[in-house]
């Protein structure tokens, strides 16, 4: 079942027209809001370079996880 999701306010504008597989090959930079330092921290600290990695990563999926049980936005 084909799935629509409006990406504009979370990936950057080059970014908008590719698939859900695209984006998560893509630089971890294609995010809204991380900039090409950020990215260059998150490989050297967590060996992170796309947006897979990133969601993937056992330490920012166990933060997420604790977020989402506290309710906090």
């Amino acid at each position: 079942m084909p799935v629509t999701a409006d990406l504009s306010e979370l990936v950057d504008k080059a970014y908008q027209d590719k698939t859900l597989t695209e984006i998560v090959d893509a630089p971890v930079s294609a995010l809204a809001g991380v900039s090409d330092g950020d990215a260059k921290l998150l490989k050297d600290a967590f060996n992170i370079t796309t947006v897979g990695d990133l969601g993937r990563n056992p330490y920012f999926r166990t933060a997420s996880a604790l977020v989402a049980l506290t309710g906090a936005k």
